[in-house]
């Protein structure tokens, strides 16, 4: 069988589901008005069209659904049964149309999204604060991990929108850049160190470094850039929390590697220092992503437009959020 022949018997086969269930719904108007002519009034159809898809019905189920009175009709044993589980997938059918019309409107529904609980705290934050607060009925699903995992998640279908710290595979993904970032280097400010000075990539290779693990992406692109410049980086100290990071610099652990804008807070108070450097590491950029041959929910695209629109950029909320750890 070829592909035209297959393709015409799925669609005659739509076109007859969708004659059966007009008949149900004729049949069902007419036992809840128990007049064939109300009925036709009530759906705006000629009352032969009314008579004519009940007759059809009947014959297709071999059986007579209604008994003719002086005043109209009544349902006779068969279509008493017959209404009862006709008037149930109704009900359920025009439920299911409800649901999507309220989840098209963002009345009800969910949002996944794969993020860092870093990005989470600097970033999202204020969004998700706004959205909740106009969207009130969508649950918002958080899952948090590096942007390999959380993309992993979005290639998965996992979640349907990641924020993640490298450019990915653009075959498979969209992507839409939200804000760069930068590396420095920190420490407290009684620590053994000379602020004025100028250091090099070798000199801030041995210091007592206090650096992300290795699986964190940030992590794996300051050794990288090292690694092109002949220097090997060996931590003193590893850790999976950027805020940690920061803490262990101003106790005097030795000097951390860090996202400036992401340790704004400590700079600006005074309790950890830059220490200068005679290099730059290149800014990396941070992307809203989301998976290239698949449309977004209307919770989604909500919650991307929300983005877009604007260029928030909020450091050290101060608020608890539980999230689930991947």
């Amino acid at each position: 069988m070829n592909i035209l022949c297959k393709t015409s018997i799925i669609l005659m086969e739509c076109e007859t589901m969708a004659v059966k269930l007009e008949q149900y719904r004729i049949f069902k108007a007419i036992a809840d008005t128990g007049n064939i002519s109300r009925t036709a009034k009530q759906l705006y159809l000629s009352q032969s069209a009314v008579s004519q898809s009940l007759q059809q019905l009947e014959s297709a189920l071999g059986v007579r659904l209604f008994s003719r009175t002086a005043r109209g009709v009544t349902l006779t044993a068969e279509g008493s049964v017959l209404y009862d589980y006709a008037a149930q997938a109704l009900s359920l059918l025009e439920a299911g149309e409800a649901r999507i019309a309220q989840s098209r409107e963002l009345l009800k529904g969910e949002l996944s999204i794969g993020v860092s609980s870093t990005l989470t705290k600097y970033y999202l934050l204020p969004f998700l604060r706004d959205y909740h607060q106009q969207y009130p009925h969508i649950h918002v699903r958080i899952l948090n991990g590096t942007s390999r995992r959380v993309l992993q998640l979005l290639g998965s279908g996992q979640v349907e929108l990641a924020f993640a710290t490298y450019t990915p595979d653009a075959d498979s993904f969209s992507v839409f850049p939200c804000f760069d970032t930068h590396t420095v280097f920190v420490a407290a400010p009684d620590y053994p160190c000379d602020f004025d000075r100028v250091y090099t990539l070798q000199e801030i290779s041995e210091f007592p470094l206090i650096l992300l693990e290795r699986k964190a992406s940030s992590r794996a692109y300051v050794e990288q850039y090292f690694q092109q410049h002949g220097v090997s980086l060996k931590p003193e100290i590893e850790l999976g929390s950027h805020n940690l990071l920061i803490s262990l610099a101003r106790i005097g652990l030795g000097v951390a590697c860090v996202t400036e804008e992401f340790s704004q807070s400590g700079l600006g108070r005074g309790v950890i220092l830059p220490v200068r450097t005679a290099f730059e590491i290149p800014p990396r950029s941070v992307c809203m992503c989301t998976l290239r041959d698949v449309s977004p929910t209307s919770a989604a695209n909500r919650f991307m437009d929300f983005i877009s629109e604007s260029d928030k950029m909020t450091y050290d909320i101060g608020h608890s959020y539980h999230f689930t750890n991947v």
